[in-house]
């Protein structure tokens, strides 16, 4: 895989940005109606669960848009996405708690239809900033009956389901990002790739001689070291496998 450092918004298709959207909007408004001074007279649980809500969506999207320089970069901070919905399904759990409420169990009807419920594919025009708002606020109109109940036992349960469901989609982005890099390698290993071909290229135009132990074609490196940090010789493409080395013949 070669290094490929382009523009891209490809996380406004993923399922799992549209989710950490609407439980950004969704943490918004329960904060908004139930997070009041009675639990929370110094706004920090308030300023907290729409803090951590809003690391959710840019963590996703910042990481996907590194994935074509960097896997391993998309995949940190696709785990800083997932602890971040941690915190916040943390703070809904507690909510629950302080308020000795029921959450709901395996084979509960409002659970079931909440984790049943899927996603419509996008379908985006040119106009990609407005139909992407438009396709939020579809998908969490499904989700509006229980999100933003009048009730802040269902509304907190609500969230809880689509923090679940959210790690559980990013669980499998990471999986799949994995495979990727034991494939393909990672930023480090494709600019070391790049760096050794264009070196390769350099060395074929330049009439570089072959190793002396291997026979491969050699190219231009530099000692880092020593009495003689600075100065260039013919090294082994092959290295470390073959550690060839030859001098460059000085210019008559």
């Amino acid at each position: 895989m070669a290094v490929d450092i382009k523009f891209s918004q490809s996380y406004f298709w993923l399922n799992s940005w549209v989710l950490a959207n609407i439980i950004q909007l969704g943490t918004q408004s329960f904060c908004d109606r139930f997070v009041d001074y009675r639990i929370d007279p110094c706004r920090r649980l308030y300023d907290q669960m729409v803090l951590a809500a809003r690391c959710g969506v840019a963590n996703i999207a910042e990481g996907t848009a590194r994935h074509t320089t960097s896997i391993e970069t998309e995949m940190r901070l696709l785990d800083v996405a997932r602890a971040s919905i941690d915190e916040v399904q943390g703070d809904f759990f507690n909510f629950l708690l302080r308020r000795k409420a029921e959450i709901w169990t395996i084979g509960e009807p409002n659970r079931e239809a909440l984790w049943r419920m899927e996603l419509d594919r996008p379908n985006y025009s040119n106009s990609l900033l407005h139909d992407a708002a438009q396709h939020i606020l579809a998908q969490k109109a499904k989700y509006d009956p229980w999100i933003e109940n009048s009730s802040p036992e269902v509304a907190a349960n609500a969230m809880l389901i689509l923090c679940v469901r959210l790690n559980k989609m990013l669980q499998r982005q990471l999986e799949v990002q994995l495979s990727l890099f034991r494939q393909e390698g990672g930023f480090t290993e494709n600019m070391t790739k790049e760096r050794l071909e264009a070196r390769k290229e350099q060395s074929r135009t330049e009439g570089a001689p072959n190793c002396p132990i291997c026979g491969h074609t050699m190219v231009r490196r530099m000692i880092k070291k020593g009495t003689k940090q600075g100065q260039e010789f013919w090294g082994c493409a092959n290295y470390p496998k073959c550690e060839g080395t030859r001098q460059i013949a000085k210019k008559q």
